[in-house]
């Protein structure tokens, strides 16, 4: 089987890869490398996760679907996992346009790509950040999820409507996953537990909100992967 993956070179991107190499399956990655956080890390994930088997790698932005298509130079993949996007609620205060261009102009690049190439399922990465303001725990796919209070949250439930309306007018497959807060080796550097573990290591006081006011569920990368992979 070939699997496209988008965001291959991020945290849970290449971990994925991974996994479908070492069962034998072919990967075709895709990632634009971008700034947002050190493109050397990514770069070295791509190094030691995606390394043996049959994988090959595009540095492209997915908004573009004409460079998509170019880059697969005739191979059709059997299903997509479109990872690629613009992470970090707080980011989202200071660059708005960055969440634009990737995760709106390139979740329709990917709906467009997955119906020219009459893929047999998408799965996609959606966020926990889409309910919002939600106070009932636990929450629930069942929850109503029309309230984001961050607009990374807007972005990622519009990729929710926008795959609800390709799904009924296209028939295509597409499963959108809500990831809560995932960790683990290869993990984000601008998320908590690494921020925190990097202050402690250099004795310096971590920075908290809400006055440590808060708890977080954290989900665990390889809970993730064995998530996507049975989608």
């Amino acid at each position: 089987m070939t699997i496209l993956i988008t965001g291959v070179a991020g945290f849970i991107g290449a971990h994925v890869a991974k996994t479908l190499l070492a069962r034998g399956d072919s990967v075709i990655g895709f990632d634009n490398l971008n700034s947002y956080y050190s493109g050397q890390l990514k770069r070295d994930r791509l190094d030691h996760l995606c390394v043996g088997g049959d994988f090959s790698f595009h540095e492209l932005d997915v908004a573009s679907l004409d460079t998509m298509k170019s880059a697969l130079d005739g191979r059709k993949p059997t299903k997509i996992l479109h990872l690629a996007a613009q992470a970090g609620v707080r980011y989202s205060l200071q660059n708005p346009a960055a969440y634009t261009k990737a995760n709106l102009e390139g979740h329709f690049a990917m709906l467009e790509l997955a119906r020219a190439l009459e893929i047999e399922n998408m799965v996609y990465a959606s966020s926990s950040s889409i309910y919002g303001g939600n106070t009932k725990i636990p929450f629930s796919e069942t929850d109503q999820t029309d309230d984001p209070v961050s607009f990374y949250g807007a972005t990622k439930k519009s990729n929710e409507l926008m795959s609800q309306s390709y799904a009924r007018l296209y028939g295509l497959s597409l499963t959108g996953l809500r990831f809560f807060t995932v960790y683990g080796p290869w993990g984000r550097p601008d998320m908590a537990y690494w921020l925190f573990a990097e202050k402690i290591l250099k004795q310096e006081p971590i920075k908290i909100f809400n006055h440590g006011k808060m708890s977080r569920d954290f989900t665990y990368i390889d809970d993730i992967v064995a998530g996507i992979v049975a989608a």
